[in-house]
């Protein structure tokens, strides 16, 4: 006989190839598979909105230049982003909706994006969608 494989029991009935003895132990062992991920979308999540947050409040007063290491203090992750792309001689990253420039010593031309739209394309549609 089978054994279920989060708490080992001797799977009685069902299928030949029933994996678990119930729908808690099977909700049990897909929940324990996934911990570590979920865990760690948390975790870049909760950096990328503290990266957000000290961003914007720059932006907010107007500051377009700051020292990376006075951002280092304020606790900004530089290598936490949610896009890069190269722009003629630079490097210009966004954290969600705003852009920046970082160089080893600074960041500098900090803005936020206007008109932000999300442009998603599936298998099953012919047409773009765009949020």
């Amino acid at each position: 006989m089978p054994r279920c494989l989060e708490c080992g029991e001797q799977i009685r009935y069902g299928r030949t190839d029933k994996k678990y003895c119930c729908e808690d132990c099977r909700n049990r062992h897909h929940n324990s598979m996934m911990k570590d991920s979920r865990a760690f979308r948390r975790r870049t999540l909760s950096i990328l909105s503290r990266n957000y947050s000290i961003l914007e409040e720059f932006i907010k007063f107007g500051i377009r230049s700051v020292d990376l290491s006075y951002l280092l203090q304020r606790g900004f992750v530089p290598g936490v982003v949610t896009s890069y792309r190269k722009v003629r001689k630079h490097d210009e990253y966004s954290c969600f909706d705003i852009k920046y420039i970082m160089t080893e010593t600074r960041i500098y031309g900090m803005s936020k994006i206007q008109n932000v739209s999300l442009t998603l394309r599936t298998d099953s549609m012919n047409e773009d969608q765009t949020l």
